[in-house]
């Protein structure tokens, strides 16, 4: 059962990061990948609740594959937890983002704002997963 909530937390952690995340960078991120703003600022046509619920399903899975492969690794400590975690982040999942970006010729600071999303968000999900 503490699997289970620590996976749900984990989850939560960095879906949490992200919305603190992509505030502060929301007007470069939206200028990197082309996305027209309303005259309040904010996305134009407005954003779906669905897309979010949808994000932290995602980040479920994420941090669901993080507390199978802490498990069957022994990643037990908080330390080990969050360095592992950060090892995610930045070398999974940020070179795959950079390669997306640098196919669809997206700009580099696009891939340091979801790179450096990835990476704190994943050492966030670690350091929770061992808290439990």
């Amino acid at each position: 059962m503490m699997d289970f909530l620590s996976v749900l937390l984990a989850a939560l952690a960095s879906f949490a990061i992200g919305a603190v995340w992509y505030g502060v960078f929301a007007e470069p991120w939206m200028q990197d990948v082309g996305m027209k703003k309303g005259p309040d600022g904010k996305p134009e046509g407005g954003q779906n609740p669905m897309m979010f619920a949808a994000s932290y399903v995602m980040q479920l899975f994420v941090a669901g594959l993080m507390r199978h492969a802490f498990t069957t690794s022994g990643i037990e400590t908080i330390w080990a937890g969050l360095i592992s975690g950060l090892g995610i982040g930045l070398f999974f999942i940020t070179p795959w983002i950079a390669m997306n970006n640098m196919y669809g010729m997206r700009p580099k600071r696009l891939t340091l704002i979801d790179g450096g999303y990835a990476t704190v968000g994943c050492a966030a999900m670690g350091l929770v997963l061992t808290l439990f």
